[in-house]
């Protein structure tokens, strides 16, 4: 009886452990990037809404630490306001700040601006 106790005691730990390494794997940071249509800018809380551009899937970012090159030159934030397909590399993680949830943080925005040369 008491091996069937340790076995069943062995297997619980073993689940527990299943269990919260993919709690942790679930809330480890998902990189993404790609092009994305620009449906909405907010220069005040530095937010940007996106919609991947095949299968038109919404993300609200968190943009205060992007990094914004146009042309692969530095760019402002709110030089964005002028383009509608940009690449964005963004880290997927659901947060919630100021009551509104987003779907991450944009890392990198980058566009190719085909007028300026």
């Amino acid at each position: 009886m008491k091996r069937i106790e340790r076995i069943f005691q062995a297997g619980v730990i073993i689940i527990v452990t299943c269990v919260c390494m993919f709690m942790l794997c679930d809330q480890a940071q998902a990189l993404e990037s790609g092009s994305y249509r620009l449906l909405s800018i907010s220069e005040s809380e530095k937010l940007i809404l996106v919609s991947r551009v095949p299968d038109q899937r919404r993300f609200l970012l968190d943009a205060t630490d992007v990094k914004v090159t146009i042309n692969d030159n530095p760019a402002e934030f709110k030089d964005l306001v002028s383009f509608t397909i940009i690449q964005v590399e963004m880290e997927l993680r659901r947060i919630r700040r100021k009551g509104v949830n987003l779907d991450g943080f944009a890392r990198e925005i980058a566009v190719s601006d085909p007028t300026e040369k």
